[in-house]
């Protein structure tokens, strides 16, 4: 099993999707700051919960994290949707935010079925 949180390529993909929503949604332009907070947590949530199954050592407890994480991925695609509508992201962005967001569930789901 890995020895730490941050040799997992989803922790990894979940920290560069959340630099990448930061880059968008905390420009100084940006101002919704309710719908700045909503996807900003959702999204640090998917790297936060696999961080703290790491500190619990126990794979029922790991797979219990990642579905935390799974579900805050959909979370995020969600508010990808309504940023999209609401014209705070182009339909390029939301493309390449949904393709991450999906490849990061892929290897989530994954990692939960090879633990079972």
């Amino acid at each position: 099993m890995w020895s730490v949180f941050e040799d997992l390529d989803v922790w990894k993909l979940s920290r560069t999707l959340t630099k990448k929503l930061w880059a968008i949604f905390y420009d100084p332009k940006f101002k919704n700051y309710s719908f700045q907070d909503q996807i900003m947590r959702a999204s640090l949530s998917v790297g936060n919960n696999i961080a703290e199954w790491r500190e619990r050592w126990s794979n029922k407890d790991f797979i219990k994290f990642l579905y935390y994480s799974k579900w805050s991925i959909g979370e995020v695609r969600s508010m990808l949707y309504s940023g999209l509508d609401f014209g705070y992201i182009t339909e390029v962005q939301f493309n390449e935010f949904y393709k991450e967001c999906v490849n990061l569930w892929v290897k989530i789901n994954n990692l939960i079925k090879a633990l079972w």
